[in-house]
């Protein structure tokens, strides 16, 4: 089986929302536009009172970054772009994004490591850069705020592990529930988190504790994250949500001066789409280097992964 994820088409509802036909009645209210996506892998809504976007991650399979989430995340992305484009002259529809998790107890577990095991063994590196390829485009995206004037943030209620971790560490701001924990388990099946997490980690901590943090495997509680300035609100066990709504609260009048503030960060410290593209091909020549043992150390964990999804029962977004 070829892997091929290709930029999606908006789905019927949005198109409906989108297609060509006079401008009062394409701008119906945000929130609105909003309640009329579907995706299969996320729940979203938009509080129109303080601008909010928040968008739920809820895989159908294992809690990770499975093709068909990449999917509707790209496809989330591109609608929130469109919003900004229809919107010229009016207020802006969003000012914060939160993404967060639907699955009680996991933000995401990363990579797809059953796909990466099937490709390893046929030897197929192309199918290897094209699932990579089309992870990190929308954690650049995420990166730049889908190149639109707001503040992201994620939300993290549970683990973040390898890819769930880079793609937290992609978004301005990282709040994150004291029980948390978050870290880069790649080590320990003898290969290294290949998307993103160097870039992001390195401008934050610099390379020396970066490179400390990927070779330990180590596992990271939220407060320990907070002490490093790698979380940016440290929220106490199921007040996550709470915490997102007092930060907003608190700063919406200094939103202005915050989101120049990212963007002088992202000026300043830039990450390239051609940088991550770049580490991402050394990742994929690295998989094929694995041995038969490293395989099922991998194996084993995308089981592990497996059961964990069984046994929690996704939560509706409010």
């Amino acid at each position: 089986m070829s892997l091929s994820i290709a930029i999606p088409e908006l789905p019927s509802q949005l198109s409906s929302i989108f297609a060509l036909r006079p401008a009062a009645e394409a701008r119906e209210p945000a929130h609105i536009e909003v309640a009329r996506s579907h995706y299969r892998n996320l729940a979203v809504r938009l509080d129109p009172a303080d601008r909010t976007y928040w968008c739920y991650m809820q895989p159908e399979g294992r809690p990770s970054f499975t093709p068909e989430l990449l999917h509707d995340i790209t496809d989330m992305q591109q609608s929130i772009r469109r919003m900004f484009i229809e919107r010229t002259d009016e207020e802006q529809p969003v000012r914060y994004f939160v993404f967060a998790s639907g699955l009680p107890g996991i933000y995401s577990l990363g990579g797809d490591l059953g796909l990466f095991i099937e490709k390893i063994r046929l030897g197929d590196r192309a199918a290897l850069r094209r699932y990579a390829h089309a992870a990190i485009e929308p954690i650049h995206r995420n990166y730049v705020a889908f190149d639109t004037p707001i503040i992201t943030m994620a939300l993290v209620q549970g683990d973040a592990l390898g890819g769930g971790f880079e793609c937290a560490l992609s978004l301005d701001m990282i709040v994150a529930e004291r029980s948390s924990k978050m870290g880069l388990p790649e080590i320990l099946f003898n290969l290294f988190p290949g998307m993103g997490a160097y870039s992001f980690l390195s401008r934050r901590i610099g390379a020396v504790a970066t490179e400390k943090m990927i070779t330990s495997g180590r596992i990271y509680t939220a407060e320990e994250l907070h002490e490093m300035g790698i979380v940016d609100v440290l929220a106490e066990d199921g007040k996550g949500t709470d915490a997102v709504q007092e930060y907003i609260a608190e700063n919406g009048r200094k939103f202005n001066a915050h989101r120049a503030l990212m963007q002088a960060r992202r000026r300043v410290n830039p990450i390239t789409l051609g940088e991550l593209r770049d580490v991402v091909d050394i990742w994929a020549d690295a998989c094929l280097g694995l041995s038969e043992s490293d395989l099922r150390k991998m194996g084993r964990l995308t089981a592990a992964q497996d059961r964990r999804r069984a046994a929690v029962v996704p939560f509706a977004a409010e």
